[in-house]
């Protein structure tokens, strides 16, 4: 296969946009000089949004009954969906559901036999996979606890910005007593871990946000500023970690500080994905740090709203097939450099330090 990276994508809800910006995307023929598509889902699912996508119908398809006969030139897919089930663009139905579950463990499958490098997910909806036995907050919880991880980082990624969460899908009344030192620190050390190893940054610089309004305004906002996230960028800078803060996020976003740093890690989900969702412009990506394998996904919904109306912008998913590559060669090369420091090829999307 001409050593390019075998890229592993599942479909996603059927239902939602997941099928059209997979298909938007791998039209794009600069996918085929760094790797080759695999799609985790069904065939004739696939032919029923290529019609309603103009010049698309010449993509070239290839059906195989295993990720090993992938063909190099061509848009893979493996079958791992009932012919029976059908397309209802815009609606949460229980066979776009269980079609996101089947193609998912199907993925994951291939990916612990190693015969797919990367994996990127197109998106489900949450509330619909879990009244189907998905009994996981999200794709992040889900590849966790199937890799075998004790804990990971879901890692907000785009050419201006990165962002790391503390907290991920949790209620927000629920998010003050899981910000814990011990939890701050361990997501800073994933994050400066992958900063190293996936984005080639040498020594990274780390900004951490408050919990509270103003910095906690001395105490008079809140205590966690001062007995937990203060004590926790001490620890790590003792370390020897470059981890600065906390800022308040308003003024932080609102200005130029941002810029200066190759990371931010946000105490919660909303405090951090809106900026990042807000700055990115529709190309952002969603990167599970801190487990073994290299998983990443577009930063949208199923968006049911678009489905099935030639509306859907595909940029985040071209951008996570990108990433995910960049991220294997990264890999490679950093373990390359600590095998032998003479033989190595130039990190993909290292960000200098000031």
């Amino acid at each position: 296969m001409n050593n390019k990276i075998i890229v592993g994508i599942t479909q996603g809800d059927s239902n939602g946009i997941g099928y059209e910006v997979i298909i938007k995307a791998l039209a794009d023929q600069r996918i085929f000089d760094i790797g080759i598509p695999v799609i985790y889902g069904s065939s004739k699912i696939l032919g029923f949004y290529k019609k309603h996508i103009p010049d698309t119908e010449s993509i070239p398809t290839n059906i195989i009954a295993k990720a090993e006969d992938a063909h190099p030139k061509r848009v893979n897919i493996i079958n791992c969906v009932p012919d029976t089930f059908i397309a209802e663009p815009g609606k949460a139905t229980e066979e776009g559901s269980k079609a996101a579950i089947l193609a998912l463990e199907s993925a994951v499958t291939d990916l612990k036999r190693g015969v797919i490098d990367v994996l990127v997910t197109a998106p489900f909806n949450k509330n619909s996979v879990s009244k189907e036995g998905f009994s996981f907050p999200g794709h992040t919880e889900y590849f966790t606890k199937e890799f075998g991880a004790e804990d990971s980082l879901m890692f907000m990624i785009s050419e201006n910005i990165r962002v790391g969460l503390v907290t991920n899908h949790i209620p927000i009344s629920e998010v003050s007593k899981m910000i814990t030192k011990e939890r701050i620190m361990k997501k800073l050390t994933m994050m400066s871990d992958s900063l190293r190893k996936d984005f080639g940054v040498d020594r990274p610089k780390i900004a951490v946000l408050s919990l509270n309004p103003h910095n906690g305004d001395g105490g008079l906002l809140g205590k966690e500023e001062e007995e937990i996230i203060k004590p926790a960028i001490r620890e790590m800078s003792e370390k020897g970690e470059l981890v600065f803060g906390p800022f308040p996020p308003d003024g932080f976003f609102g200005s130029d500080y941002k810029n200066r740093f190759d990371a931010v890690l946000a105490m919660y989900h909303d405090q951090g994905l809106i900026p990042f969702k807000s700055l990115s412009i529709e190309s952002g990506v969603n990167y599970t740090a801190g487990i073994k394998i290299i998983r990443t996904s577009p930063d949208h919904g199923t968006a049911y709203d678009l489905a099935g109306k030639d509306k859907a912008n595909h940029l985040s998913i071209l951008s996570s097939i990108y990433l995910a590559c960049d991220i294997y060669k990264n890999r490679k090369n950093y373990e390359a450099l600590r095998a032998n420091p003479l033989k190595v090829e130039m990190p993909v999307g290292g960000k200098e330090n000031d």
